[in-house]
């Protein structure tokens, strides 16, 4: 089952991903275009080119969960890419994408945090 954690990282893939494809054949995107471990338990995400399906490929301890989505008006908003050719999303990016809401108009608050210059 597919939990959006903080603990997990999330990768883009940053092409037009063909949404027929099934976990296996993402599985190899991942591999060969990404240069991931697929067998990580990290979460892959795909983007269909007209933007209204996502599929989220995982590897589950067992076996490759695929999650699909399909929007029937609309379409998921694709992140800001880095050089790469493909991007690390947080958790809380990717639930704004499915849920329908403009990564841009999204402003944070000022909060604390450690960081290497704070220790």
């Amino acid at each position: 089952m597919l939990h959006l954690s903080t603990g997990c990282r999330y990768f883009y893939y940053n092409c037009i991903a063909d949404m027929r494809k099934g976990a296996y054949s993402l599985s190899g995107l991942v591999r060969n275009e990404m240069n991931q471990n697929v067998l990580s338990g990290d979460v892959f995400i795909f983007i269909g080119r007209r933007g209204n399906k996502i599929k989220l490929l995982q590897w589950d301890r067992d076996g490759f969960a695929l999650y699909e989505k399909g929007l029937e008006r609309g379409s998921f908003e694709r992140p800001v890419i880095n050089e790469e050719g493909h991007y690390n999303i947080t958790s809380q990016q990717l639930q704004y994408i499915l849920q329908g809401v403009v990564l841009k108009s999204i402003r944070h608050r000022k909060r604390f945090s450690i960081t290497a210059t704070t220790v």
